[in-house]
Formats: C-alpha cells, sequence, structure tokens
C-alpha cells in the first residue's frame, strides 16, 4: 500500500501569506524533533511495533522549503538577517518600545493619555473582555480623558484614544509612526487569561446510564421494586401502545404505558445483592415509604432546632463592596465562569445581611472554589475584619497560604501560616499577632483551634474539605462559629452537610461548570507494560512536566520507585507514602511542589489536597483494586492546568477482572469530562450499593 502523506500547507493556495518568526530557531526546533522521532521509530520498528512505511511520516526540511516557496513569505527577526535560500524584496525594520506600565493607577494613566492626545498619537487600547472596557470607558472620562468605546481600521485615529476588545499580550510605542498600543498589562499590571470554551454543566446529568436494559430492576411509585422484563405492543380499546412490562412476587406483571416512564426510575443498589421484589397487591411498599418518610422527618427535626439557634443570633453586617474590592477581583488572571459569579454574588449578599452566614460552597475539582473564597476573605478584611482558613492538612495550608500571599500581593493586608512548618517561637508570635488584631489572614491546620488563639476581631472563617476532620476539631470548629460568617468549602461534602444543604437548613452555592481552558482528562484502561510506564513519563518530562505514580502497597513501593529509576534513569523519583514520618512526608510533598522530583511514587496519600499544576500525568497500578469514587479522586489531581493531562489506570497482564472492578474501570474511562463527580457517585453507588442511606 502506498501512503500519501500532506501537511496543512498543501491547503492554502499561492496568495497566502505565511510569517516566519525566527526562521533560523525554527529549523533548529525541528531538526531536534526530526532526531527525536527518528530515535523512536527505529526502537518501535526493532520490537516489531511499527510499519516500515511508517518511517517517512514526517517532512524534511527540504519538503517543507518545496512547499511554501510558492507562498508569500515574511521573515520577523529581532536582529536583520539574509536568507541564503529566498530571495528579499525588501526590509523593513521597525524601532519601537516597550510601554509605559500604569498598575491601575488611574489618575496617572489619564494624563499620561491626554499628553498623547496633545502630540497627535494614535492610541489604542486592548483588553479582554467588553465588560472591562465599559468600565475603564467609564473610568478614563471621569479624569477628564475622552476615549471612543470602539475601533475601526478606517477610522482617522491621530489624536484619539480608543478602547476595544482582543487578544494582545503586550503594549508597545512606536514613535516614528506616533502609535501607542496599551493592553491590560500595563493598565492594571495584570493579564487576564480569556476562556475559549464554555462548558456548560449537563441537566439530565445521569442520561448515560438511565436506559432499562431486560433484566434490570425498577422501582415505581406506587408499586415499589420489580423487574423489567421487555417491551409489549397491546390493543387496548382500539388503540394499540408500548408499554414496558414489570415483573413483581409471584408473577404478577404490571404494563406501564411508554408516556408514563416518569412514574419509573431505574433501581440503584449493590449488584452483588439481587434486591427484594415487591408484591403488587401488598402494603409492604407504602409501609417502606412510611418508615423512610418518618426517619427523614426525625433528622429534620434535628437539624432545624440546632440551626434556629444560629438563625437567632446577630451577626457584623459587612458593607457594599469598595472600589479595592472591584480593583482586586479585576486582577484575578482568568476570566470567572458563570457559576463563580453566581456563587461570588450569592456569598457578597450573605455577608452584607446581620444573620451569620453558614454556607456550603461545593464544586469539583480545579473548579475555582478557592478563588471564590479569597473574594469573600477579602470583603471581610476591608471592613477590618480578620479571617481564618482552616484546612486539615500542612501541605494544603502551604498551597492555601501560596495563593493568599499571591493574590493579595500589593494590598495592605497581613497574612500567616499556622502550622507545623512554623518553629515554636513563629508559632507563638503568629498567635500574639492574631490575638492583638495585627494579622488579618492566618491560614492553618487544627493549630488555629488551639486555646491559645483568641481573634481580636474575627468575621469570617474558611473551612476547607471539612469532611476530614475529626470528631473532637469539629466540636472546636463548631463553637468558632458561633456568631460569625462561616463557608465551607468540598468537592465531595459529608452526607449530612449535603442533606442539610438540600433541605434548605444550611445554604449552598454550586460550581458546575469548569473554566474554559481546562480539556478533559487523557485516560487509558490498560494492561500493565513498562514501554507504556516509560514512554508515558518521558512524554510528560519531555514538556517539564511532572508524574504521579500510585503504588498503594507501602511493603514494595520502593521496589516500585527502582523499577522506575531503570527504566527512566533521567527521571528524578521520590517515594512517599502514609507510614513515613510526618514531617519525612511533609518535606518529600514540598520538595515535589518546588519541582526537585520528577515522579512522586506513592500510596494513596494524594487522593485529596494535591494542587499541583505542574503535574499532568498519573500512573495507577493495581487500578482494579481501587473503589470508583477513590479513583475519581485520584484523577482529579491532574488536569489542573491548561496543558492536555494523561491518567493511565493498569491492572495485572493477563488477569481476569472480576465484573465489579471492569464496572469500575469502564465508569472512569466514560466519564472523562469536567464535573463528572456527581455521575460518577451515581455509578458507584449502582455497582456497590448505597449502604444505610439515613446513616448520615
Amino acid at each position: 500500500m502506498n501512503y500519501e502523506f500532506e501537511s496543512v500547507l498543501d491547503y492554502f493556495d499561492d496568495k497566502t501569506l505565511i510569517v516566519l518568526v525566527e526562521p533560523d530557531k525554527i529549523y533548529e526546533e525541528y531538526k531536534v524533533l526530526a532526531e527525536s522521532f527518528s530515535l523512536r521509530y527505529a526502537q518501535l520498528f526493532e520490537k516489531g511495533e511499527a510499519f516500515s512505511k511508517q518511517s517517512n511520516i514526517y517532512f524534511s526540511k527540504t519538503d517543507i522549503e518545496k512547499k511554501i516557496s510558492s507562498k508569500k513569505l515574511m521573515y520577523h527577526n529581532a536582529i536583520i538577517k539574509t536568507n541564503k535560500n529566498y530571495e528579499i524584496d525588501d526590509i523593513c525594520q521597525i524601532i519601537s518600545k516597550d510601554a509605559t506600565s500604569y498598575y491601575g493607577k488611574m489618575e496617572d494613566l489619564a494624563k499620561e493619555l491626554n499628553r498623547y492626545k496633545y502630540k497627535g498619537y494614535k492610541t489604542l487600547i486592548v483588553l479582554s473582555n467588553s465588560e472591562s472596557c465599559k468600565k475603564l470607558h467609564a473610568i478614563l472620562n471621569d479624569h477628564s480623558c475622552s476615549t471612543v468605546l470602539s475601533f475601526d481600521s478606517t477610522t482617522q485615529m491621530t489624536g484619539q484614544v480608543f478602547i476595544t476588545t482582543g487578544e494582545i499580550k503586550k503594549g508597545f510605542e512606536i514613535p516614528e509612526n506616533k502609535l501607542l498600543l496599551l493592553t491590560e498589562s500595563e493598565v492594571f499590571g495584570t493579564t487576564k487569561k480569556k476562556n475559549k470554551v464554555k462548558h456548560k454543566g449537563k441537566k439530565n446529568k445521569i442520561e448515560t446510564f438511565s436506559d432499562l436494559k431486560i433484566g434490570d430492576y425498577v422501582v415505581h411509585e406506587y408499586h415499589g421494586i420489580g423487574q423489567y422484563i421487555g417491551i409489549e405492543k397491546l390493543n387496548v380499546q382500539n388503540v394499540k401502545k408500548d408499554y414496558l412490562c414489570v415483573k413483581y412476587k409471584g408473577e404478577d406483571k404490571l404494563y406501564v404505558p411508554v408516556d408514563q416512564l416518569s412514574l419509573i426510575q431505574k433501581y440503584i443498589g449493590s449488584d452483588s445483592v439481587v434486591p427484594k421484589v415487591n408484591k403488587m397487591s401488598s402494603q409492604d411498599w407504602s409501609k417502606v415509604k412510611e418508615r423512610t418518610k418518618k426517619a427523614i422527618e426525625d433528622m429534620a427535626g434535628e437539624l432545624i432546632e440546632l440551626y434556629a439557634k444560629r438563625k437567632m443570633v446577630k451577626g457584623y453586617s459587612y458593607s457594599q463592596d469598595t472600589e479595592w474590592q472591584k480593583d482586586f477581583e479585576y486582577k484575578f488572571p482568568f476570566e470567572e465562569t458563570d457559576d463563580q459569579l453566581r456563587c461570588i454574588t450569592e456569598i457578597k449578599k450573605d455577608m452584607e445581611k446581620s444573620q451569620p452566614m453558614d454556607r456550603l460552597l461545593c464544586g469539583d475539582v480545579g473548579f475555582g472554589k478557592t478563588e471564590v473564597a479569597l473574594r469573600a476573605v477579602f470583603k471581610a478584611v476591608m471592613d477590618g475584619k480578620q479571617v481564618a482558613i482552616l484546612v486539615p492538612t500542612t501541605i494544603l495550608a502551604q498551597q492555601h497560604f501560596s495563593n493568599v500571599i499571591d493574590r493579595f500581593r500589593g494590598f495592605p493586608i497581613k497574612s500567616e501560616m499556622l502550622s507545623r512548618f512554623r518553629s515554636a517561637s513563629q508559632q507563638k508570635k503568629i498567635i500574639d499577632g492574631v490575638n492583638k488584631g495585627l494579622i488579618d489572614i492566618v491560614v492553618g491546620t487544627h493549630k488555629l483551634l488551639s486555646k491559645d488563639l483568641k481573634f481580636k476581631d474575627l468575621g469570617l472563617l474558611v473551612v476547607d474539605e471539612e469532611q476530614r476532620f475529626g470528631v473532637k476539631h469539629k466540636e472546636a470548629i463548631k463553637q468558632l462559629r458561633a456568631n460569625i460568617d462561616v463557608l465551607t468549602l468540598s468537592a465531595t461534602p459529608i452526607p449530612r452537610t449535603l442533606h442539610m444543604s438540600m433541605i434548605g437548613i444550611r445554604d449552598m452555592s454550586l460550581i458546575e461548570e469548569p473554566p474554559g481552558d481546562r480539556t478533559p482528562i487523557q485516560t487509558y484502561v490498560i494492561e500493565y507494560s513498562e514501554g507504556i510506564i516509560r514512554d508515558a513519563i518521558e512524554r510528560e518530562l519531555s514538556r517539564g512536566g511532572q508524574v504521579y505514580y500510585v503504588h498503594n502497597k507501602v511493603v514494595d513501593i520502593e521496589s516500585v520507585a527502582r523499577k522506575i529509576r531503570e527504566l527512566v534513569p533521567n527521571a528524578r523519583v521520590v517515594v512517599g507514602h502514609g507510614q513515613m514520618q510526618e514531617r519525612e512526608l511533609e518535606n518529600v510533598m514540598i520538595s515535589f511542589v518546588n519541582k526537585e522530583y520528577d515522579v512522586l511514587v506513592c500510596t494513596t496519600i494524594i487522593e485529596t489536597g494535591m494542587d499541583i499544576p505542574n503535574a499532568n500525568t498519573l500512573i495507577i497500578d493495581y487500578a482494579d483494586n481501587f473503589g470508583l469514587s477513590q479513583l475519581y479522586q485520584l484523577r482529579g489531581r491532574v488536569g489542573r492546568s491548561n496543558k492536555t493531562s494523561f491518567a493511565y489506570l493498569t491492572y495485572e497482564k493477563n488477569k481476569v477482572l472480576t465484573e465489579i472492578a471492569d464496572k469500575r474501570l469502564k465508569a472512569i474511562r466514560e466519564f472523562t469530562e469536567f464535573g463528572s463527580g456527581f455521575k460518577i457517585a451515581m455509578r458507584d453507588l449502582e455497582i456497590r450499593g448505597c449502604g444505610n442511606i439515613l446513616g448520615a
């Protein structure tokens, strides 16, 4: 068979303009790529894993030059060079300089723009979205600098300032042409990263597994549990219709018209336990419903009594957003999702009421809960209140503290962290500062619950992953939250907390929409192969990334790490597991966060709390031994940046998987899109059963 390969260049006609930016560097990069491909191809061909015709899958340098020679070419070089391969018709030298940055100082910006207008400059300000354009237009006009809120290349630009939308990263000035271009980077000192795609949450969350199959157990609203045995066409009163046939105990059959499907839903329970089928004429099903209703009412009564006390307490009513708040929010380097904006509004409304806030913010991994929380934190600090951010682990405390420092940089806010990463003397100093009101924000583990810590004016408590705190700590949190605003963050809230939110006792905000620049995690369920493991690690390392390798057996985890070092000799490999000394484990994790290692061979300790955008490949061995929700949580450790991420779920070679393990692995491969947490939980419920549903 003859292969005819084409390139994208074949689809452009001769009038196409091709711009080559630094041609010499392009050809150097091509040379490296071609050599890498040739070496990899030779290895695969030798092992019989590649065909001979695949050797010319890449075009040669000569092929590329031939394809572009008939097109219009423009070379872009920082230094003027001649090109021996092509005749150059004209050399155009552009002398430009970087535009001045104003870091949000609108008065200075307005003065400078007026000065440029007086000199006859053509000025264009390019921002990422129309809302930002309108705000800047209004601000500059308030500072006596008139601007035009649109741009047309045919418009006379001399002596005017135009504001428009676009995607330009950096501004510049060309004095010879009297042209000035400014971007968000110069105007505000930051650049918003625009979300390219909006992922809307699926309305029908269980659509991929709600289809009935013959033999499935179903639940009828009035008759209870039966078994679906197929569709039959019946003639009733001279009208032919399709009916679902459901078999009950004692050979009773119920025929349900297809237009009454709303009365039936698929039974969700353990695959290993056959449900008890009801008898149609029996009162058993009615009794089950009554018992369930009574139990739910009792639980609701308890919780209502508990939270009614809190509703009676008068809290602090925060003022409306300040100009600094607007400036802080604008400096968020990404475009917010609609769900984030809605949640932010809900939380701010709560804070501005005199009744203490108690809100659960629920969202999948990487959906932007932290930014929503930080906006509430900033609002509290702007009103002179102190904020405590309580987290279950030292690693998570370090990550939150880094986020706080990064986001609040440039504002007069004093932040500190209270954890084992601070010496005894440092902890004493921090506690003293908090007690005297010298520290605005303190991030910490259970040390925040210490009796020595007495906040001077605590206004907001943010609790991350509340379900991971013990009973003793939860009681201390309950005492702390008596009359202050409380915001709880969770990807997978504990059932009781979720129940409270669902029945309206506790307010809940839900983020279902992922950031637009994220791509689904490429998930592979495969037999274990050293070749695949080596390729996966080398591919990630070649793009400067890091790898998680999950091996959940401490007894031989060191030998697994040695094997990886043999497979990928250039990889810096480190081991982490729960049986290590706590300080030693923390040092390992911090070193990995700081990119001192390439591969972290670990147990499931990374399941929650790890947020390392540079780690975008996950390998799990013996994946068939994990639960579905656990696999989902582990996979959530990657895919936290705009890079394509990979998850390899491996099982032993030649092993015959159990039916349940097979279903779990198929499900994790099926649900790759962001926001699959609810679907995964439902599928897990199908596979292993729900347990005692009222034992929240």
